[in-house]
């Protein structure tokens, strides 16, 4: 029984990784999921279909497609990627930063329609009735939408991070399965479950992997109850 609750220090690293890549994705992606939440929702155009489309494109394309195509991008010999390397001497691809990028990415899309979804449900009118008082756009904004958007923002925060945790397919691809530098919590079980004889392993991480994610997943429920208790 005892080895099912002791964990080693690479299992500690990956636990320690993922909670700090979880954390970063979630965090860099919420100022641009708002802002983009806000413009979907107050903002009609003839092209909007293409862009909800494109923001929501990581949902089902396979995340390994999606790695590959931040590799392409970002990767040492890339379109972007090459140019930061050569210029600036930054090595983005199987880096931290490589798995940070890869779980925001695929993350953005969750954060952006909770974000939606709660400035949607704020009426304009109180936007408008500060405009009347002096308010321009921008002090309407963080004076009335965005304290009123707060439970929306704060459940976007915890898709966000939850979905970061799960993130597998891209991470591996672009960020690659490298231990203490970029193996999170599930490379670590994907680790764990290829090597006979690491079933113990495997099912502490599976263990901590749930617990993660239901307690993730069940505070999201509770703001989001919360929200919609409030708007009736």
């Amino acid at each position: 029984m005892t080895n099912y609750i002791e964990f080693t220090s690479t299992e500690w690293d990956a636990i320690s990784l993922s909670l700090q890549v979880a954390f970063w994705s979630a965090l860099l992606c919420l100022p641009i999921a708002i802002f983009t939440g806000w413009f979907l929702a107050r903002r009609e155009f003839k092209a909007k279909f293409l862009l909800e489309g494109f923001i929501n494109l990581p949902l089902v394309l396979p995340p390994v497609a999606t790695g590959f195509i931040l590799l392409l991008l970002l990767g040492r010999n890339g379109l972007i990627g090459q140019f930061l390397n050569d210029l600036l001497g930054i090595k983005i691809a199987f880096s931290y930063y490589a798995a940070v990028i890869a779980s925001m990415i695929v993350a953005f899309p969750l954060t952006v329609r909770s974000m939606r979804l709660s400035i949607e449900m704020i009426d304009p009118a109180y936007e408008e009735a500060a405009k009347t008082l002096g308010a321009d756009r921008l002090q309407s904004f963080f004076r009335i939408t965005l304290p009123l958007a707060l439970p929306g923002i704060i459940s976007g925060f915890i898709l966000a991070f939850a979905r970061s945790l799960g993130e597998f397919g891209a991470t591996i691809i672009f960020a690659g399965n490298i231990a203490g530098e970029t193996q999170t919590l599930p490379l670590a079980l994907y680790s764990a479950i290829q090597v006979p004889g690491q079933e113990t392993t495997a099912f502490r991480l599976l263990i901590i992997a749930i617990l993660f994610s239901f307690v993730a997943m069940a505070g999201s429920e509770l703001l989001a109850k919360k929200l919609h208790h409030r708007k009736h």
